[in-house]
């Protein structure tokens, strides 16, 4: 009898076993349908968005040969572009590194009135139109400003000279270097910043041996990204530079100007620099952000 109920159990758990293995079977079958979609999607999707006008820029760069693009990069207004370009990144990276710092110490570690308000003004630059950033800028540092006289008193211009490109790159790169900084200070904690100072340590030694070492990948990846974004400006500039050549004129400028005069070839030669230096900060974010990484899993 034992015998008898041991075999006809048997075959009900086969087929238990086989149904269930029909199931996994199908849900991995459509799993890997689904992923299939959507990796399809994506590539597609970035093939169309991303990878396509790359390659439509470096050919039409190069379409009428290497002695034109040589050309047109040589010219005086492209070069003075690209060191305007690099003038306003290398200050916008420096004042901005310089206040994000600050910020996020001051909001992370300490309890002060006003707090929210200054987070708030922080993300300001990201909800402002760089157009309208641009216009505010013209009403207040322009002829019809209060402050003008004295600007002309002491040959000090902003609107239409380069300290109005500066202020306007400043003012579009300003959250990058903080908000990264910020959840890596929360994170953190004050423990060992009041351990630190228990022991005696002051203020700037507490900051550069404690605290730096944590945010240093975060304030790296900050720096890429306030670069990549003070690089690509174009709106506020555009309504602060007067697009006067050779002076403050940019690069986003430089490319607009070209194809406004119908030189199609100098304008993608122009915007090949630009793809250049995209593809050069987007290369050092990664070897940030993979060093980054590994540091954090030891």
């Amino acid at each position: 009898m034992a015998a008898e109920n041991t075999l006809a159990v048997k075959p009900a758990k086969r087929v238990i076993s086989r149904e269930g293995s029909t199931d996994i079977h199908a849900k991995t079958t459509g799993s890997t349908a689904v992923k299939i979609i959507l990796i399809t999607i994506s590539v597609l999707f970035l093939f169309v968005m991303l990878v396509m006008p790359l390659i439509t820029v470096i050919y039409e760069a190069f379409r009428k040969g290497i002695v034109p693009y040589l050309e047109t990069l040589s010219d005086p207004d492209t070069i003075s572009a690209l060191l305007l370009t690099l003038e306003a990144t290398i200050f916008a990276v420096v004042i901005n590194t310089i206040f994000g710092l600050f910020a996020a110490w001051a909001i992370s570690k300490f309890r002060f009135h006003g707090k929210k308000l200054l987070v708030t003004l922080i993300d300001l630059p990201v909800t402002v139109s760089p157009i309208i950033a641009g216009l505010i800028f013209v009403l207040t540092f322009g002829r019809q400003s209060a402050l003008y006289p004295l600007l002309e008193s002491i040959d000090f211009m902003v609107v239409y000279a380069v300290p109005g490109i500066i202020l306007a790159t400043v003012f579009v790169t300003f959250p990058f270097i903080s908000r990264e900084i910020l959840p890596v200070l929360d994170a953190q904690g004050t423990d060992e910043e009041e351990a630190a100072a228990l022991m005696g340590a002051k203020g700037f030694t507490i900051f550069r041996k404690v605290t730096l070492p944590h945010i240093k990948w975060a304030l790296m990846y900050g720096i890429v990204l306030c670069a990549a974004r003070a690089m690509g400006e174009f709106g506020a500039v555009s309504v602060l530079s007067g697009h006067l050549r050779g002076k403050t004129v940019t690069l986003p400028l430089q490319v607009e100007i070209l194809f406004g005069d119908n030189k199609f070839m100098a304008a993608f030669a122009v915007s090949s620099i630009l793809v250049v230096l995209a593809v050069v900060i987007l290369i050092v974010r990664s070897i940030v952000e993979h060093i980054g990484k590994r540091r954090g899993e030891k």
